[in-house]
């Protein structure tokens, strides 16, 4: 057997293919929606995904305000942030982020999914969340891809 001719291919900036891709929120569970659009952002759906690499798609979600959340999650739930002074510490329910801005609980849900270092920094700028169902990015020609409910 000759084991020159099975190497592993490694993708890297030069050869990576990055797409648009618009996904509908309509309707979706919040978790479930958030975890299919950071595979597609982290390009884990495409055959030459590699880890420290930047190979995924920009993402455009739409009708980021009619996502919907299981059960009491809408009030049950609680967001934690800490100001970083004594007594500090802030909590907010996803109801509460939803009347201040609707992206604000797709995006989190979103960046939650992507890697905590500078590939995940990277990795969110390619995310773009909208309330309605209009976008700025026919230009791009994004296609329009279809997440299971």
């Amino acid at each position: 057997m000759d084991t020159l001719s099975y190497k592993t291919i490694s993708a890297n900036k030069a050869t990576v293919d990055k797409n648009w891709v618009v996904v509908d929120a309509t309707g979706q569970v919040l978790g479930r929606f958030a975890s299919e659009v950071a595979k597609i952002i982290r390009g884990k759906n495409k055959p030459n995904y590699t880890p420290n690499v930047d190979c995924g798609d920009n993402v455009i979600v739409i009708n980021a305000d009619k996502i919907q959340m299981t059960g009491d999650k809408w009030d049950d739930r609680v967001y934690l942030r800490y100001t970083g002074y004594p007594g500090g510490q802030r909590a907010t329910t996803p109801r509460e982020l939803k009347a201040k801005s609707s992206t604000l609980l797709v995006e989190r849900a979103i960046r939650g999914m992507l890697p905590k270092n500078r590939l995940g920094r990277d990795l969110f700028r390619n995310l773009y969340v909208y309330e309605g169902a209009e976008h700025g990015h026919e230009a791009q020609k994004p296609t329009v891809k279809e997440i299971a409910k």
